[in-house]
């Protein structure tokens, strides 16, 4: 049970957040610290981050991460492991020599400790769409990649406009979007939805559904079966990686909606399982994820490869 609500932390972690701070966070210097071609030892502090930085041609520079973290076969033992995203091991951080350390607007206690040990750190955001390709940008132009930085926001914009105007015109299906779940028991049991947390619900419209979720409250509801059923959503995708987290296939898996067979989604078969790790990382691959909402949102449409 503790490592399920861990993973659901990570999750909302990785996709939360805040507004705050998108800019250098002083290290208690009066003057910004070098250029950024003198940034050649950067650590990375979420998945988001390092996928970033090594699609703007930045891994070779890339020398702490965290476990979460995915990068290319060859550099995994290259790269050091700096634990885990709320509580990295400072002390593995200090031995790396950084010259940055790239941290995320929520993670405030590691940017006040790297203030006092003198490290610099450039704070972005991954809380929005918005918010991840400002960080393309910001990263580009501090570490000297702003060319590639230019064509990876232009290539995801093209990307999403391209979506857009496929499903522009279309019914919109109601769609609700299972962030967290217990898997495999048969039951819907700690069933957490998106809400209108701006990454997700966002990434809903995008690709042409309606987010169920009325709440404007509280980014990331639990919900009971009672409020499934009351929502009655036409389609549903469920992000609880119940192949890759756990030993449950996808067969018992989708089981587990049985529960709610009465929801429209359920009854009509559109009940769709995502296991591809781009649903939960914030960072160059979210384009992926918009693009495979689209096609499961309006499989009538014929989605040819440049369409």
């Amino acid at each position: 049970m503790q490592r399920k609500l861990l993973f659901a932390a990570v999750v909302l972690l990785v996709v939360g957040g805040s507004f705050l701070g998108k800019w250098w966070v002083n290290t208690g210097n009066e003057t910004p610290g070098p250029g950024p071609r003198q940034a050649n030892r950067i650590v990375s502090t979420a998945p988001s981050i390092t996928e970033t930085l090594f699609a703007l041609g930045l891994g070779d520079r890339v020398v702490g991460r965290t476990p979460f973290c995915k990068v290319p076969p060859e550099d995994e033992g290259r790269i050091v492991e700096i634990g885990a995203l709320l509580d990295p091991n400072l002390e593995v951080v200090v031995a790396l020599r950084p010259d940055v350390v790239v941290v995320l607007a929520e993670n405030e206690q590691s940017r006040f400790v790297l203030k006092e040990l003198g490290i610099r750190s450039l704070v972005v955001s991954h809380k929005t769409v918005d918010d991840i390709l400002e960080s393309f940008a910001i990263m580009g132009r501090e570490f000297g990649a702003q060319q590639k930085a230019d064509a990876l926001v232009a290539d995801v914009k093209a990307r999403i406009e391209r979506v857009q105007r496929k499903v522009a015109g279309r019914k919109r299906p109601r769609v609700m979007f299972s962030v967290y779940r217990s898997v495999g028991s048969g039951r819907l049991e700690a069933v957490t939805i998106a809400g209108k947390d701006d990454f997700y619900d966002r990434m809903i419209a995008i690709a042409g559904g309606e987010n169920v979720c009325l709440s404007e409250t509280v980014l990331f509801p639990q919900v009971s079966s009672e409020r499934i059923l009351w929502m009655n959503p036409e389609v549903i995708i469920d992000v609880s990686r119940p192949i890759s987290q756990t030993n449950v296939d996808r067969p018992t898996a989708l089981k587990d909606w049985q529960q709610v067979a009465d929801v429209e989604a359920v009854r009509n078969g559109r009940v769709h399982l995502i296991d591809d790790d781009f649903a939960f990382v914030p960072g160059p691959r979210f384009i992926l994820l918009i693009e495979k909402l689209a096609r499961l949102l309006h499989p009538e449409l014929d989605w040819k490869e440049g369409d």
